[in-house]
């Protein structure tokens, strides 16, 4: 698969870096950190819009990052307390060809439209799980899930996924698109070299567009969800 391994882990900082900064500034200043362009939907949608967090390798380059977009989303251990919720989180992945590890150890493959797909696809899961198991089972459970979503996200030409065409910076570009129980995930390219991802539950994919987010305040300066 043509994904770095499993594309980086969220960045946190550290205890004497976060002291005195607040939260807000910190995720602000991640999604500043970026080479590439941020999107997140487009003008059409009118309703809230919150910032999530930003993933980074070991030298602090910015990989990717999520965009949150009406309800925050909560953990639903059933279909129908998650339909009442109405959410689409944007996962920005900045393009990157095989390169070497920061501290030249390795190397990680290129990021491609399925690292979006598979970021996507275990966000969704962050808030999920099946109604009928128990709390204690549900890492477990989680872990099995993201291995699939991994598995799904190789396969992205595979039965599993349909294609759509939604607007990127009004241009209509092609996307891949599945559902599952607890909601839906699609993933593609823009034209200015990134790959775009989004999950979400009671908002139809089929009538979202992206863009460019130009100004970082039209979010709400907050770190919301395990789902950067």
């Amino acid at each position: 698969m043509e994904t770095t391994s499993r594309v980086g882990t969220q960045s946190t900082p550290s205890a004497s870096a976060a002291e005195g900064v607040p939260v807000a500034r910190r995720t602000v200043d991640g999604y500043l950190r970026a080479s590439f362009p941020w999107y997140g939907l487009d003008e059409a949608f009118t309703g809230p819009r919150w910032l999530m967090q930003v993933a980074t390798t070991a030298d602090g380059t910015v990989q990717h990052g999520s965009m949150g977009h009406g309800d925050e989303p909560s953990i639903k251990s059933d279909a129908a307390g998650a339909e009442k919720e109405r959410f689409a989180v944007v996962v920005t992945v900045g393009a990157s060809p095989v390169r070497r590890t920061s501290d030249g150890t390795g190397m990680l493959d290129a990021t491609t439209v399925a690292s979006a797909a598979w970021l996507a696809g275990s966000g969704l899961l962050a808030y999920t799980w099946p109604g009928q198991l128990d709390h204690s089972l549900r890492d477990d459970w989680l872990d099995q899930q993201t291995e699939t979503a991994f598995e799904l996200a190789d396969d992205m030409d595979g039965p599993a996924w349909s294609e759509l065409s939604l607007p990127v910076d009004g241009v209509p570009m092609p996307f891949h698109y599945r559902e599952s129980e607890f909601g839906w995930v699609l993933a593609g390219s823009t034209g200015s070299g990134v790959h775009v991802g989004a999950y979400g539950r009671g908002m139809s994919a089929y009538g979202l567009g992206f863009s460019v987010v130009r100004d970082l305040g039209d979010y709400a300066l907050q770190e919301r969800g395990p789902g950067g």
